[in-house]
């Protein structure tokens, strides 16, 4: 088969593009023709070596692939040959990637896509939807009546946290750019805020006179100075991004409302915590309420291009569909 793999760690010209022997199911997996892959910031993080995680060389990059079911072993009941799935959890932990033809998944990594959906829109939002669940209910603890402030709203994980939060009957407070308010109006935020006002805290917390019971920064800024002013009593900020930020934490404030500051990485979720998400994200994706804003679409064998872009920001806002 043909495959998108490293034979080391390194930059993108460290991915090769070429022929690797079929990967072979055990018992409880399944073996799946990969129709689509994508390319994440986390993926760059694996193949550089900036995210440690087991690897076994060659490596197959790629966590996120929709496909086609071409074999199940005996512990994998429920996927039937010909059947299209998607996952969103290869490449990391000691498991090969997605960017292949085929590909191995353990059965309890794998989701059936419902009918209707592209699988170029499944594919680009395998990553970013779960990331947003992640955030808003696993971790964010969110219920309906919240007030919950997106930043970054309008990117990829920032658009389906609106969408879900909004969705799940909390009051979404969006901030993104000016040209974006009604991208961002049209997923459900009842309030958009153009994060270049000067006074962007103040305008939140007019918007929002008690304060608000969440905050999940999807652009990475991480300012716990600002965010805590923000809280109401025992509001949660959530952190999802910017690896290499190091903000300062207001303490006093913090625990004086009852506060609370969690991280987490996708990476890390539960077998049962993905699947959850992806049961959100299934009925989300069947019913038009998740559709990616921009894709672009690559032959896997430019996959090596396609991590250059995501690293060199070219990508910004733009998901990357890898075809086989």
């Amino acid at each position: 088969m043909r495959a998108a793999y490293i034979e080391q760690l390194g930059p993108p010209e460290a991915i090769r593009y070429g022929e690797l022997p079929t990967p072979q199911p055990g018992p409880n997996d399944v073996l799946v023709d990969v129709e689509v892959a994508t390319v994440n910031h986390v993926d760059t993080f694996v193949r550089s070596g900036a995210w440690r995680t087991p690897v076994e060389f060659p490596f197959v990059i790629g966590r996120d692939l929709v496909g086609r079911v071409a074999a199940a072993g005996p512990g994998a009941p429920g996927f039937a040959v010909g059947d299209r799935v998607w996952c969103n959890s290869l490449g990391h932990g000691g498991r090969q990637g997605a960017a292949a033809e085929k590909a191995v998944v353990p059965a309890g990594r794998l989701y059936h896509l419902p009918d209707g959906v592209e699988p170029g829109d499944a594919v680009a939002l395998a990553h970013p939807a779960a990331t947003a669940y992640l955030a808003l209910f696993t971790h964010g603890r969110m219920r309906a009546g919240d007030t919950v402030v997106v930043l970054g709203a309008a990117g990829n994980v920032g658009a389906a946290v609106v969408v879900m939060a909004a969705e799940a009957g909390a009051r979404v407070i969006a901030v993104a750019g000016a040209r974006d308010a009604e991208y961002c109006r049209s997923l459900g935020a009842a309030e958009v805020i153009d994060y270049r006002d000067p006074d962007v805290p103040g305008r939140v917390l007019r918007a929002s006179p008690g304060g608000v019971d969440l905050h999940v920064d999807t652009a990475a800024h991480n300012d716990l100075d600002a965010a805590v002013g923000l809280l109401a009593k025992r509001g949660r900020i959530v952190l999802l991004a910017g690896m290499r930020t190091r903000p300062v934490l207001p303490v006093g404030p913090l625990y004086l409302k009852d506060c609370s500051v969690v991280g987490f990485a996708i990476s890390q979720a539960t077998t049962a915590e993905l699947s959850e998400a992806a049961t959100a994200i299934n009925r989300l994706l069947a019913d038009g309420r998740l559709r990616p804003r921009r894709t672009r679409s690559l032959p896997l064998s430019e996959a090596a291009e396609a991590h250059r872009a995501v690293e060199a920001g070219e990508a910004h806002g733009i998901r990357l569909v890898l075809h086989t």
